[in-house]
C-alpha cells in the first residue's frame, strides 16, 4: 500500500496533474493562512460566524475553497477582523517566481485593514 507522499510523488510524475496541483497551489496556501490564523486564535468556526454575522457553514464553505462564488474582498476582511488580524493584498511578479525567485510588484503594496 502507498502511503500519501508516495501517491502524491506518483501523480505529480504526470504533466496535467502536477499542472492543476499548481494551478491550486496559491488558493490552497491562502486557504491555508485562514485555517491557521483561525487555529491560532483558539476559535471555532462558530464563533467566527458569530462575530461576522453569518452561519458556521458559511465559514466552512469560505475555508474549504468549494463554494460556488468565490468570497468578495469585505467578507475576507470580516473574517481576518474576526480573528484579531488584518488582510493584506500583495501582487507577486510571476515571471520571476518562475525562475526561483519572487518580488513584490512595483509601487507599494495596498494594505487593507479589516475594520
Amino acid at each position: 500500500m502507498l502511503t500519501h507522499k508516495e501517491l502524491k510523488a506518483r501523480a505529480l510524475e504526470r504533466v496535467d496533474v502536477k499542472d492543476e496541483y499548481e494551478r491550486l497551489d496559491e488558493e490552497f496556501a491562502f486557504l491555508d493562512e485562514f485555517l491557521k490564523a483561525r487555529a491560532a486564535a483558539g476559535i471555532t468556526q462558530a464563533e467566527v460566524a458569530e462575530r461576522i454575522g453569518t452561519t458556521q457553514s458559511a465559514i466552512a464553505r469560505l475555508e474549504s475553497g468549494t463554494g460556488k462564488h468565490s468570497p468578495s474582498l469585505a467578507t475576507l476582511q470580516k473574517y481576518a477582523h474576526a480573528l484579531g488580524c488584518r488582510l493584506e493584498l500583495h501582487l507577486i511578479n510571476s515571471t520571476h517566481k518562475a525562475e526561483g525567485r519572487t518580488t513584490r510588484s512595483t509601487g507599494r503594496a495596498k494594505k487593507l485593514r479589516a475594520g
